[in-house]
């Protein structure tokens, strides 16, 4: 039972079946297809506003082209330490950019501090000495699991706003926070300050495919050659578009993340009652953080469990549960521990 990523999952059974379909036939390339068409058309009416909206195969592309429409070489994006552009991108973002620097900021629970950005928002504006600050990259759900409300991505935008900052979202497990947080996709991006969105979808149902979503239009001329350049311009791309239709039909992607998360707080409620087990009681996504005893996590491997541990600290392992997650698999894992810390 593999509980490492929500990555490790095959394609949501309805997202293989909307492939077949479209490969039946022939089509115009690089995205002139009426299923590429009625994605752009789709997302619009989710986020309830006329947006631009650009199908690339992978989360790493889809953040370091967005970043690279909103920094100069000599700019800086501010965003969290544990942030996935800063610690899990390979560097992309900066060779997308040409060279545009990530700084980090602290803050708890994965979430930027307020008052750290505002500090890093302005330091070195005008120092030809120094990177200037263009842009700051939140990314929800955070990378530790949190969710930020719709009240602290608001405090970043007043930041962003004030300092003349573009202001990005990752938003790899998005629907895993726009349900947790119980409001529309309106509400968490674009009214909230959100110029750029990476929308994902493979961690969530579909096989490769993910949305760039410009709310700030005046990007999309830039970001059309910039894709192109990436190799991100499909000449099939209905292949593509046909996985991120299928995504959002019937709300398969709010149904995917909803029992995503739901088998979280299962698992979290299950971990929470075992004596010398510790563990945060609010779950806001589908990823938990608990601490085991060296014991415990070597036996569980022995068992066959598949989870990560000691990448944040020494004693935490990540268990991230998703769409496919069953109830049975989780009361298993729960009952292996019960069992070793009995």
């Amino acid at each position: 039972m593999n509980f490492a990523s929500d990555n490790t999952t095959g394609a949501s059974p309805e997202i293989i079946e909307a492939i077949v379909r479209a490969n039946d036939g022939q089509t115009m390339p690089y995205g002139d297809d009426a299923y590429t068409s009625r994605v752009r058309a789709r997302i619009c009416e989710i986020f309830e506003t006329d947006a631009d909206v650009y199908l690339v195969a992978t989360g790493t592309a889809a953040n370091a082209l967005s970043l690279s429409v909103l920094l100069s070489s000599y700019g800086a994006a501010l965003c969290h330490w544990e942030s996935h552009v800063y610690e899990d991108e390979c560097g992309a973002p900066e060779f997308f950019t040409g060279g545009g620097k990530l700084i980090p900021v602290d803050g708890a629970n994965g979430k930027m501090d307020p008052s750290a950005l505002a500090h890093h928002a302005n330091r070195g504006r005008g120092d030809v000495h120094m990177v200037q600050p263009q842009a700051v990259s939140l990314t929800q759900e955070t990378e530790i699991g949190s969710v930020y409300s719709i009240g602290e991505i608001e405090a970043i935008s007043e930041i962003c706003k004030s300092s003349n900052l573009k202001l990005h979202m990752d938003g790899a497990r998005f629907a895993n926070a726009l349900v947790s947080a119980n409001c529309t996709a309106a509400e968490m991006t674009w009214k909230a300050g959100i110029d750029v969105l990476s929308f994902g979808a493979s961690k969530n149902g579909a096989m490769a495919s993910e949305a760039v979503v410009l709310f700030d239009k005046s990007l999309s001329r830039e970001f059309e050659f910039r894709r192109k350049r990436a190799g991100h311009l499909f000449s099939k791309m209905r292949l593509l578009a046909c996985q991120m239709e299928a995504y959002l039909n019937d709300e398969l992607w709010l149904k995917n993340a909803r029992h995503a998360n739901a088998m979280a707080q299962r698992l979290g409620r299950g971990l929470v009652n075992i004596d010398g087990i510790d563990l945060a009681p609010t779950v806001d996504g589908n990823m938990l953080f608990p601490r085991f005893p060296k014991s415990l996590t070597a036996a569980l491997y022995e068992q066959g469990f598949q989870f990560y541990d000691d990448r944040w600290q020494e004693g935490i392992v990540r268990l991230v549960t998703a769409f496919d997650t069953t109830a049975e698999q989780v009361d298993a894992f729960l009952a292996a521990v019960q069992r070793h810390m009995d």
